[in-house]
């Protein structure tokens, strides 16, 4: 991983990851640290390497707390552990979602729930956990990771789609409640970012060609590209941004 810039005001920053030890994820956590922030993470699966790897490379090792972010209290506990740790989070970035495939047919009552509480849910606690502290200190940014996925009306996993949907439009809610404290909120909406686990499952050479043939630019969306995308959104760089979707796919859909 390379710096495309540097965003100085994000030196010292307290930065809180949701899914921040794998995927875009991990890229996001390494991305904020390279910037010198402190970064705390949540993820449901065993980071421990990770973080030993991130430690050995930057000044500030993440801190990492194993969470199931269904769990609202065990969430919440853990943006309270992380704030012990590194101070109050001026920057949250709401990454963590599952994506798996999933007919109208075959999906259950539990499944929706549960599709809701990894996808959705967190996204509205999380803030409601970080708002105070923010405001105590004159500001904050928060980034709701949604997905083009909604806006290109792709069959294949509605609750998926209508959970992303969700978080665009709690997106624009919260930066209107929220603004007066100077807390900026924006949705960032990546397209076919190729992580491991995308080229693992779903990524198939003839869906490959599809959807590179529908993109304006002609390169795949690597990691780094909503790395960058997110730095911004969380640097005052975009101080007067609020409220906003930011497309980072390509040239896929359109805004506006």
């Amino acid at each position: 991983m390379t710096n495309t810039a540097t965003f100085h005001d994000l030196h010292d920053t307290v930065v809180f990851i949701t899914g921040g030890g794998s995927g875009i994820g991990a890229a996001l956590t390494e991305g904020f640290l390279q910037q010198g922030a402190k970064v705390g993470f949540v993820q449901r699966s065993d980071a421990s390497a990770f973080v030993e790897e991130m430690a050995a490379k930057y000044a500030n090792a993440p801190c990492f707390v194993q969470c199931d972010i269904s769990d609202v209290e065990a969430l919440k506990a853990a943006i309270g552990q992380v704030e012990e740790a590194l101070g109050t989070i001026s920057v949250l970035v709401n990454n963590a979602a599952n994506d798996a495939r999933h007919t109208l047919s075959d999906y259950s009552v539990d499944e929706w729930d549960q599709g809701m509480a990894v996808n959705l849910r967190p996204h509205f606690f999380t803030a409601q956990a970080v708002a105070d502290g923010m405001r105590a200190a004159g500001g904050g940014s928060i980034i709701n990771y949604s997905s083009i996925s909604y806006m290109m009306g792709n069959a294949g996993y509605p609750a998926y789609a209508t959970s992303k949907a969700a978080i665009t439009g709690l997106t624009r809610s919260l930066a209107r409640e929220l603004g007066p404290d100077n807390i900026r909120v924006n949705a960032l909406m990546p397209g076919w970012v190729l992580t491991d686990k995308q080229l693992e499952m779903w990524a198939t050479p003839e869906d490959l060609a599809a959807h590179l043939q529908r993109q304006c630019l002609k390169e795949h969306l690597k990691p780094q590209d909503v790395v960058d995308a997110t730095l911004f959104l969380a640097s005052q760089t975009s101080r007067m941004i609020t409220g906003q979707a930011l497309v980072v796919d390509g040239g896929v859909v359109v805004t506006g």
